[in-house]
């Protein structure tokens, strides 16, 4: 009875309460998902672990048990320091370019990314460059990410087209672009399985048309035999697109995340 009461008498949930949850609540699950698929997904379930045996260890009687974990946890803020000073580099870095702020900051950013893809794409499609060029939408690439060299660099046209220039150390694989930042170049992408595929196609247009297939991304093309210019979502592709439709496309796409609505021409 005491305890119904004492339940009964709390003090009421005010709206900070709420907000208080909710802060804390999405701290907790965008940590989770910048750990998730990385080696700080290990560490962190070994923690978990080692707190389960502390706790344990004082509800019974493991007095060595508790011991060793009491001394290693007075240099364990030290060693998650020097063991994740990266990891905790980009999710610092990752909560300043979420949506929150990008919203307050506008879409002058997503655009000036576009505009610098469609000159590159332009340049390398003239010179007859292939080239492979990923933009994440809702569904994260983090292990296409972490397949590649890790660049977090601004996007611009002149690293692009240097990335895939023949004979660099990344030309092979594709760049992918997260949240207006170069994540990474020289990434491994999945190759479509698809019947319907054109055999004219080369293995770019193949990974492109997979890594669309197996997430909403958006996928560049730019072939090194015909010079044109292709846009592979949602396991289709469109090729041989002019400069304007390629924008009409990227901005509806990315910029404003629409649906994709008619597929160009080829196959798959």
């Amino acid at each position: 009875m005491d305890q119904i009461t004492a339940l009964l008498q709390r003090t009421p949930v005010s709206w900070w309460d709420v907000v208080d949850i909710l802060i804390v609540s999405i701290l907790i699950y965008e940590g989770l998902k910048l750990i998730r698929g990385t080696r700080a997904a290990q560490m962190a379930l070994g923690s978990a672990v080692v707190l389960v045996l502390f706790y344990a260890s004082r509800r019974f009687p493991l007095e060595t048990v508790n011991w060793v974990i009491r001394n290693v946890f007075v240099y364990a803020g030290f060693a998650a320091i020097v063991l994740f000073q990266q990891d905790i580099r980009r999710a610092l870095s990752h909560l300043g370019r979420a949506r929150f702020f990008r919203y307050l900051a506008g879409e002058k950013e997503s655009d000036e990314t576009i505009e610098e893809v469609l000159t590159a794409a332009g340049l390398l499609a003239k010179a007859r460059t292939g080239a492979l060029i990923v933009l994440e939408r809702e569904i994260g690439l983090r292990n296409y990410v972490e397949s590649g060299i890790p660049l977090d660099a601004a996007v611009s046209y002149d690293l692009l087209t240097t990335v895939f220039q023949p004979g660099a150390p990344m030309h092979d694989g594709a760049v992918i672009i997260q949240e207006d930042r170069v994540a990474a170049a020289a990434c491994f992408l999945p190759l479509t399985i698809s019947p319907s595929f054109d055999r004219e196609l080369g293995t770019r247009h193949r990974a492109a048309i997979g890594v669309t297939e197996e997430s909403d991304a958006v996928a560049v093309v730019v072939s090194e035999e015909r010079g044109e210019v292709s846009l592979a979502v949602d396991g289709r592709i469109e090729r041989g697109l002019t400069p304007e439709r390629l924008r009409a496309r990227l901005q509806e796409l990315v910029l404003y995340r629409r649906v994709p609505v008619t597929a160009g021409t080829g196959g798959a």
